[in-house]
């Protein structure tokens, strides 16, 4: 088990990066950034926009690293610019893709299958700022479906690798 960071947690209700990313930065809704998570079995993030859609069940939980943020942007790295949900200081969780894997904020764990990469796309470099799509290749943050119910925090946290057949 790894001692992590959970920095930032993001639960989105809409879809905000419509358009073309030439058209510049969206409007930002407030409110989006939360203390605490609910997550629900198979289901996501209570409140955010993926959760419960049949199309996004094995991908409603977005984790990204902080130290994978290009930094050197001219807007702050943060989830409000990579519209991710969970952002973790102290695992490369993009090198866990086909694992489940768990957070324990104290109120117990909550299992994740880590089904695939979170690809950056070409709005990275609108909302980060130029060559943020291609610094962020390979380290974008990974796509999740919850495998528990539970609640995610932000502050400390433990991080594990369930074992094929673990309780």
């Amino acid at each position: 088990m790894l001692h992590v960071d959970i920095l930032q947690l993001l639960v989105s209700p809409v879809h905000r990066l419509a358009g073309r990313p030439g058209d510049g930065m969206p409007e930002l809704p407030p409110g989006e950034l939360v203390e605490t998570a609910e997550v629900r079995d198979g289901l996501g993030l209570v409140g955010d926009r993926y959760f419960n859609r049949p199309a996004h069940r094995n991908a409603s939980i977005t984790l990204m690293a902080v130290e994978r943020l290009p930094q050197q942007g001219p807007h702050p790295a943060d989830l409000l610019r990579t519209r991710r949900n969970v952002l973790l200081r102290g695992v490369d969780i993009d090198a866990y893709a086909g694992a489940t894997v768990f957070l324990d904020c104290g109120t117990g764990p909550v299992e994740l299958a880590v089904r695939s990469a979170a690809r950056p796309c070409a709005w990275m470099d609108t909302t980060l700022g130029p060559g943020a799509q291609r610094a962020l290749r390979g380290g974008g943050g990974v796509r999740c479906r919850p495998l528990t119910d539970g609640t995610l925090s932000v502050g400390p946290a433990l991080f594990g690798v369930r074992e094929p057949g673990a309780a």
